[in-house]
């Protein structure tokens, strides 16, 4: 037994010496407050004190703390609690806490700071945190959060009245459960008798693989089953549309990139953990493999798939007025080639969650974006119907897209299915790295043109989007890119054309923008070169073209109203010329050190591109006075649970407080579509704000009373109170039913015609970046030092959470553009893949830009993709203010950089 003080009492453990301390806690002690990301000591997430100091759980053998002090966020006492308590308050109150998986940790190494340092400085809280990475913040927050604490911070939760929550910060309804640490992510919970699943992946890009004698191996490794695509029930086939799904559960005999599922191994964890592939009857045959994103030969004849008749998925066009001609006749003209790479998620918590096996079905609890999505999918596989699934979201670490692709939902279901037990699952760090999806990389050629004044006449794009080995969301990257390629701009003359193209790397998917920021990254930068040969300030050409209301979009869309990239601009003014007037003064005498502002612009339509994408939310008032929202938008930490609640709670009259909120399980909610595109405060948002108009509608009608009337609850008795003061009681006990009301609503776009004009989005959110940055001109390295954003968010809802999403996409902008590219098989872990820590996010300031939008709830729209589109294109300019350098691939690492400038 190993024994030591484990918050404040004495604790003791059977766990094997060298069992990590993180296992210990969470696995023998039911501590799970302390996350784990990666088991390596990469991400933080596992952060606890030892003796008063922290370290990360994972990289502690249980045996090492045989008589030490450990301090978990669990701790609730001493001054270490105290002090928790305070620091707890202080992150909900500065909304530090998004998806919630890294607060834990931020937390701890938060108390580690202050038990040393009452007083800190802003820089010793990022040094203090720095080994703790935030995919969703941009760490402002948490250390604004920090300071606050440090300076004695108690919170007093301020409830915003009847009426009064749209447009009010209120703390996140989410948050304690994040910062207490009692939060249930896929990896904390699952039924004691629950067998574990192991999946076997391809060690080859491209192979044919022989199955030897599997039931003479699974007895010979201890395991209750092995399974393979033969064990599938229904179809072993997977994705996001009918015609698309093409991506095995278990390869049948090929794999198309390295990381593909081949096996599912499942018994008890012991048994499981110990089989090495080395083991498996496995034989494998590799073949020639195509990587990287080239579309077509020189002769133009299409490159063959390792598998397929062609490795062309699917195009997508927009084609308006005349571009060679318009080209031919600019005053200027510019182009260039430009090339991204693949961009992992990196989202801190990996793949997991548990299936739960029922006589009539299956229920599959697990981190999602889209559980609606998820239940068709595992209904499939099982070939069940799909009410027989239940999918129940936990709470969700991060997905940023990656979690709209199933993952551990089928395989789960089929192996409790076959075992007819409980399974659980959870990947490790490289497993989720090989196998989930990625930003799609990148090959673009653009070119644009312009008058002698400036005004845009033509722009033309060719585009190879790699979509790796199955389609996933290539068909959405290439029917998006060719819509927004052009920029947020008035530019009469298009052709823009983008290519899904297959490779045996992995899939790409989703990621937070679904093409446009690879987009915007040639766009903008051909701004920059027009300016330049005009003779023209970076700023003043992009307000001389920004659309703005009136206008026709590249799709031939008019935009009658909410088009704020004007007013966007206008707040950045002073600040640009602010910076522009300090690289001139400071460059006049560092040639080492050069500072360099650069600015960028985007637009972003909310929701599918041109398809129905509707969301239905349903509230009811019982006649015990239970106020309860079904939402099915599942939130992953960009705060659509608050975000919805406020906006319901307004449109019915009662304070939030007032709501009973269930999210997202599919046996109790309604399908209020995936949460991606930008999609749920504007879509579902308007489908609650329905909702809360109808049963403010029924209830009005009960007692008579006109649309001023004010309504209160207590207990079951509802008050009705006219203008004139009069008031009426209704008891709800005495109502023959409980309320029921519903909202949906689908925005209005229409298709596309074959040169991509049409409605595709019912509204864009519009925005403008300006970036500072330090570039040693010995070194190649780049500092950015400052960024301010204005951003065209309709109505701010609840303007902090707009702001933390703001600041959570400058951070992954800023990833894209200097730090961030996966090459599968050598960076799939945190240490070799490096995201932006609290050390590299620079200050951000916002101006935030209301144009409200008539669709949105009370004129609201997207905020959380726009975000990130405009930050690596200003990176990017501000480069090459600094050094003269047109960079044109990212990210922008030192050494490309060094042989640029040389």
């Amino acid at each position: 037994m190993i024994a030591f003080t484990l918050n404040g009492a004495p604790a003791r453990t059977d766990a094997a010496p060298f069992a990590p301390l993180s296992d210990t806690l969470r696995e023998s002690l039911g501590l799970t407050g302390t996350k784990v990301g990666c088991e390596a000591g990469d991400c933080g997430a596992c952060t606890v004190l030892i003796d008063g100091v922290q370290a990360c759980a994972c990289l502690v053998p249980t045996a090492q703390v045989e008589g030490a002090e450990i301090t978990t966020i669990e701790m609730q006492s001493g001054e270490a609690g105290a002090l928790l308590a305070r620091l707890r308050a202080a992150f909900m109150a500065h909304g530090a806490a998004q998806c919630g998986i890294c607060t834990p940790g931020m937390i701890m190494a938060a108390a580690d700071l202050l038990l040393r340092d009452a007083a800190p400085d802003a820089q010793a809280v990022r040094d203090a945190i720095g080994g703790v990475l935030c995919r969703c913040t941009g760490y402002q927050k948490i250390v604004e959060a920090i300071l606050a604490a440090a300076q004695g911070f108690a919170a007093v939760e301020q409830e915003a009245p009847a009426g009064g929550a749209v447009g009010a910060s209120i703390a996140r309804l989410d948050g304690w459960p994040k910062v207490l640490g009692t939060e249930r992510y896929g990896a904390d919970a699952a039924p004691a008798d629950a067998l574990w699943l192991r999946v076997v992946r391809s060690p080859h890009a491209s192979a044919r693989f022989t199955l030897g004698e599997l039931d003479a191996a699974r007895t010979r490794l201890g395991l209750t089953a092995i399974l393979t695509s033969a064990d599938v029930p229904g179809l072993n086939a997977f994705g996001i549309m009918p015609a698309l799904k093409d991506q095995p559960v278990l390869a049948d005999g090929f794999v198309r990139y390295r990381g593909e599922a081949v096996l599912a191994l499942v018994g008890d964890r012991a048994a499981v953990e110990a089989v090495r592939d080395a083991d498996l009857p496995i034989t494998w045959q590799p073949l020639p493999a195509l990587i990287g994103v080239a579309a077509a030969r020189a002769d133009g004849a299409p490159l063959l798939h390792a598998h397929a008749p062609g490795n062309i998925l699917v195009q997508g066009r927009l084609a308006r007025g005349n571009p060679d001609a318009a080209h031919a006749t600019a005053a200027a003209t510019a182009e260039g080639a430009f090339t991204t790479s693949f961009v992992e998620h990196a989202y801190i918590e990996p793949e997991a969650g548990h299936a739960i096996p029922r006589e009539d079905g299956m229920d599959i609890i697990a981190c999602t974006q889209a559980p609606y999505m998820d239940r068709e999918e595992v209904a499939r596989v099982l070939g069940t119907p799909e009410d027989s699934v239940r999918i129940i979201p936990s709470a969700c670490g991060g997905g940023f897209g990656g979690k709209l692709d199933v993952s551990v939902q089928p395989l789960l279901a089929i192996a409790a299915r076959r075992v007819n037990r409980p399974v659980r699952v959870t990947y490790s760090r490289t497993e989720s790295m090989a196998s989930s999806t990625k930003r799609h990389p990148a090959q673009m050629q653009a070119r644009m043109s312009a008058d002698a004044e400036g005004n845009f006449l033509a722009y033309t794009l060719e585009g190879d989007f790699n979509t790796g080995a199955y389609a996933s969301w290539g068909p959405t990257v290439a029917n998006r890119v060719p819509v927004h390629a052009a920029g947020p701009y008035r530019v009469p003359h298009v052709r823009a054309h983008a290519r899904a193209v297959h490779t045996n790397e992995p899939p790409s998917g989703a990621f937070r923008g679904f093409g446009v920021p690879q987009a915007a990254i040639a766009t903008e930068s051909l701004v920059d070169d027009l300016a330049l040969q005009l003779g023209m300030d970076r700023w003043d050409i992009r307000r001389r073209n920004a659309l703005t209301r009136g206008d026709a979009t590249h799709s031939g869309q008019v935009l009658h109203a909410s088009a704020g990239l004007p007013e966007c601009l206008d707040a950045l003014k002073p600040d640009w010329d602010a910076m522009l007037a300090k690289v001139a003064a400071h460059n006049a005498d560092n040639p080492r050190h050069r500072l360099g502002a650069g600015i960028a612009c985007m637009w972003y339509g909310c929701g599918n591109t041109s398809m129905s994408n509707p969301s239905r939310i349903r509230a009811t008032l019982a006649r015990d006075g239970r106020l309860t929202l079904w939402n099915g938008a599942v939130d992953i930490g960009q705060g659509s649970t608050t975000v919805i609640a406020q906006i319901f709670a307004d449109a019915l009259g009662l304070p939030v407080a007032a709501l009973t909120i269930v999210t997202g399980d599919t046996a109790l909610t309604h399908d209020a579509g995936k949460t991606s595109a930008s999609r749920q405060t504007f879509v579902s948002g308007r489908a609650a704000m329905q909702a809360g108009q109808a049963l403010r509608a029924q209830i009005l009608k009960l007692a008579n009373a006109g649309d001023d009337a004010r309504i209160s609850l207590a207990g079951t008795t509802l008050t009705i109170t006219d203008s004139a003061g009069a008031a009426r009681g209704i008891d709800l006990a005495t109502l023959p039913a409980d309320l029921d009301a519903e909202g949906r609503y689908d925005p209005p776009t229409t298709a596309l015609d074959a040169d991509g004009q049409g409605i595709p989005y019912a509204t864009y959110g519009f925005a403008a970046q300006i970036a500072l940055v330090r570039v040693d001109t010995q070194l190649g390295t780049v500092k950015v030092e400052e960024i301010v954003a204005a951003q065209d968010v309709g109505r701010a809802i609840n303007p902090d959470l707009v702001l933390g999403q703001i600041h959570g996409g400058i951070a992954q902008g800023l990833g894209l553009a200097l730090m961030e590219e996966y090459i599968p098989g050598r960076t799939e872990n945190l240490h070799d893949y490096l995201i932006p820590t609290a050390g590299d996010v620079p200050p951000i300031r916002i101006h935030l830009v209301e144009d409200p939008e008539p669709e949105g709830p009370y004129g609201a729209k997207g905020v959380g993709e726009p975000a990130l589109v405009p930050t690596a294109p200003a990176i990017l300019g501000a480069i090459r203010h600094a050094t003269g350098v047109r960079v044109t691939r990212v990210p922008v690492l030192p050494h490309r950089l060094w042989e640029a400038m040389r």
